[in-house]
C-alpha cells in the first residue's frame, strides 16, 4: 500500500492504493481508500501540510500490515451508473476448494504427472480431473456443461474442452492403477478396515436408445426401457468406496465379483478379508472363491429358494436363542409389545454341493410389521388395477401385479370369454409365512451378533449407489465410446471416495446430502482489484468445514493475497 496525491486545479486528493496484477505482463494501480482532500485534512493537523501527509503514509502503512494479516478493511465506492463489461464475471463457487484439499491429500495430482509423463499429454490432466470431479459434486451434468461450470471456481480451468474427451481416453486406460494408487494414497489420508469387504452391482441407462458397445439391454433396477451399463463397486468396511468395474448391461451381474476381486488381491495387496453380499451374487462359485486363502463370505440367503426341510426348520417356531443367552424361545410365546425390537436366531451348518457353510436365520417383530406394511400399500394398489381392469403383465417381484391373478373360466366351468382379474389370496399367505425372517449364510465361526452387525452395514453400498444416481447424477449417460463412459464412472467413484473422506472427517455429523447442498451454496462476489465478498449463509455446516479445513471464506470480505493463501493451502498437501 502506498498514499498517493492526485493533484487538480482546484484540490489536493489523498488516496491508499495498492498494485494489482491485471495479467502475466501487466500491473495496475488501485485505489483502496479515499482519505480526502488536504484542504479538508489539514485542520485535524495543526494546519501542516507535513503533519497530514505523515498521517497519511502512516495509514497505508496500517492498511499494509493488516493486509498480511488478514484484517484489512477497505472501503468501496460503486455507482448506479456504472455498467458492467460485457462477459465480465464476478460470481465464483468456494466450496470446491474444501473438495480440492481433500483431492491434494489424496495424491491424484501425482498420479496424474506420472500419467502424464509417459503418455505424452500437451494438457493439464490434473486439472481436467480435478474439475471433473468438482463439477461432479457441485454441478452434475454433461461433459459440455461441466466445462462451462468450471469456469465459475475461482481459478479458472486452464484446458479447452475438446482436450477434456481427450483427457477421458487416457483416464479410462489407467483406470486400474489410478484405483490402486488411490488406494494406498488414502491409508496416509485416513484409516481404513480392510477386514470386511462389501460387494454389490448397479446399472446405468442411456438417453441414446441403440445398443452398441457395453451399453445393451437389461433388466434395469429402475425398470428403464433404454441401453443401459452395469456397474460392480466395493466398499471396505469403513464405508469408503475401494474399486470399481463396469461391464455391459445384458449380463448377469454374479460373475462380475470374482474379476474385480482378483485385481484388489493383485493390486492392493490385500489377502484376508470377508466379503458381504447379497443373494443375487450369492453363487456357488462365489462362495467357493471365498472359502480358501483365508477369505471368507457373508452372505444373504433367500429362505424362499433353500430346500424344504431347511425352510420347516427356519420357520419352526421352536428352538430360537437371543445372543448372550442360552434361553431357548419359542416365537409363539414371546411379548410382541415388549421384545418388539429383540432379534431371535438359530443356526446350523449345512452342506450343499460339496461346499459347508453355516445358516444363520434371525427373527424380528419390528421387522415382521415392516414387510407387512409395505406389502399391505401394494395389496391396495393392486386391488384398484384390479377394479380398473387395466393389468399389465410384469416379471418385478416387488411389483404389485404380483397379486394379481387371472381367471380364464367361469364359476360353472365354462370357458369366459374374457379374463377375470382377482387378488391372489394364496400368493399373499405364501408371502406372510416369510415375515420378520432373515437368512445369512457364512463359514465364519464369529459371534453371530458380530455377523449380523456386519452384514448390516451393507446399507452404505447401496447409499453410495443412491448418491451416485441422485446427488451425482450419473445418469442417464450421454458419451457413446465405452472408454469414455469408464472414465467418467471413474470420476464418479474418486468423486464418492471424496465425499465419504469429507463426512468422515467431520465426524458424520452431517450427512452427505446436506454437505453436497452446502458446497453448491458457497458462492463469492469478485470485487474487481480488491478481492471478494461472501455471498452465502453462514450455518453450524460451513462452521465445520472451515473449523477442520483450517481457513476461512465467511469472513465479510476476502483480500485478493488471503485467498491465494487459501488456494495455496488447498492445492499444496
Amino acid at each position: 500500500m502506498k498514499l498517493t496525491i492526485s493533484k487538480s486545479k482546484n484540490a489536493e486528493q489523498l488516496y491508499i492504493c495498492k498494485s494489482v496484477r491485471v495479467n502475466k505482463n501487466k500491473t495496475t494501480s488501485q485505489i483502496v481508500r479515499k482519505l480526502g482532500t488536504m484542504a479538508s485534512l489539514l485542520p485535524f493537523h495543526d494546519n501542516d501540510r507535513d503533519k497530514v501527509i505523515a498521517w497519511a503514509r502512516e495509514q497505508a502503512a496500517i492498511m499494509t500490515k493488516e493486509e498480511k494479516s488478514s484484517a484489512m478493511k477497505v472501503a468501496i465506492e460503486v455507482s448506479e451508473s456504472i455498467l458492467h463489461k460485457k462477459g465480465e464475471q464476478f460470481r465464483f463457487n468456494a466450496g470446491y476448494l474444501f473438495l480440492q484439499d481433500i483431492y491434494s491429500r489424496l495424491g491424484l495430482s501425482d498420479i496424474c504427472r506420472q500419467i502424464s509423463g509417459y503418455t505424452k499429454t500437451e494438457y493439464d490432466l490434473s486439472d481436467i480431473l480435478a474439475k471433473l470431479i468438482y463439477t461432479r459434486i457441485i454441478a452434475p451434468a454433461s461433459k459440455l456443461s461441466s466445462f462451462g461450470y468450471a469456469k465459475n471456481f475461482v481459478q479458472q480451468p486452464g484446458f479447452d474442452l475438446h482436450q477434456i474427451y481427450r483427457a477421458l481416453d487416457v483416464l479410462a486406460e489407467h483406470s486400474d492403477m489410478i484405483q490402486a494408487a488411490l488406494y494406498r494414497n488414502s491409508l496416509d489420508v485416513m484409516e481404513r478396515d480392510k477386514g470386511i469387504l462389501y460387494y454389490d452391482c448397479t446399472n446405468y441407462f442411456f438417453e441414446l436408445e441403440e445398443a452398441k458397445g457395453s451399453r445393451q439391454y437389461g433388466k434395469s433396477k429402475d425398470h428403464k426401457p433404454n441401453p443401459m451399463i452395469q456397474m460392480g463397486l466395493f466398499m471396505d468396511g469403513s464405508g469408503l468406496p475401494l474399486a470399481f468395474s463396469m461391464f455391459p448391461g445384458n449380463e448377469n451381474e454374479q460373475p462380475s465379483l470374482k474379476p474385480l476381486e482378483k485385481k484388489i488381491l493383485q493390486d492392493f495387496g490385500l489377502s484376508r478379508f470377508v466379503v458381504c453380499t447379497d443373494a443375487g451374487l450369492a453363487s456357488g462359485s462365489n462362495r467357493r472363491f471365498n472359502d480358501i486363502s483365508g477369505r471368507s463370505y457373508i452372505v444373504t440367503q433367500s429362505l424362499k429358494t433353500m430346500k424344504k426341510h431347511l425352510q420347516d426348520w427356519a420357520l419352526d417356531p421352536s428352538g430360537w436363542k437371543t445372543t448372550g443367552s442360552d434361553t431357548l424361545y419359542d416365537l409363539g410365546d414371546i411379548d410382541e409389545e415388549i421384545n418388539r425390537q429383540t432379534i431371535y436366531f438359530k443356526e446350523r451348518w449345512i452342506s450343499e454341493n460339496g461346499l459347508s457353510q453355516r445358516l444363520i436365520v434371525t427373527y424380528c417383530v419390528k421387522y415382521r410389521d415392516y414387510l407387512r406394511g409395505i406389502r399391505s400399500t401394494q395389496i391396495e394398489r393392486a386391488e384398484k388395477i384390479v377394479k380398473k381392469g387395466g393389468r399389465r403383465k410384469t416379471s418385478n417381484p416387488s411389483s404389485p401385479e404380483r397379486f394379481i391373478a387371472e381367471t380364464a373360466a367361469t364359476s360353472d366351468g365354462e370357458v369366459a370369454e374374457k379374463m377375470a382379474l382377482n387378488i391372489d389370496e394364496d400368493r399373499i399367505k405364501n408371502e406372510e409365512m416369510f415375515d420378520g425372517f432373515y437368512g445369512v449364510c457364512t463359514t465364519l465361526e464369529d459371534d453371530v451378533s458380530s455377523i449380523i452387525s456386519v452384514n448390516k452395514r451393507r446399507w452404505q453400498i447401496e447409499a453410495a449407489f443412491r448418491t451416485m444416481k441422485t446427488e451425482f447424477r450419473a445418469r442417464p449417460v450421454y458419451l457413446q465410446k465405452d472408454n469414455r463412459i469408464e472414465a467418467h464412472f471413474l470420476t464418479c467413484f474418486i468423486s464418492l471416495l471424496i465425499m465419504r473422506i469429507l463426512e468422515k472427517e467431520l465426524d458424520e455429523t452431517f450427512t452427505c446430502e446436506e454437505l453436497i447442498h452446502t458446497l453448491r451454496s458457497m458462492d463469492l462476489h469478485k470485487v474487481k482489484g480488491f478481492g471478494y465478498l461472501s455471498s452465502y449463509t453462514r450455518t453450524s455446516i460451513t462452521d465445520a468445514l472451515h473449523e477442520h479445513f483450517g481457513f476461512r471464506t465467511d469472513t465479510e470480505f476476502i483480500s485478493d493475497k488471503s485467498m491465494k493463501k487459501i488456494l495455496k493451502k488447498t492445492a499444496s498437501h
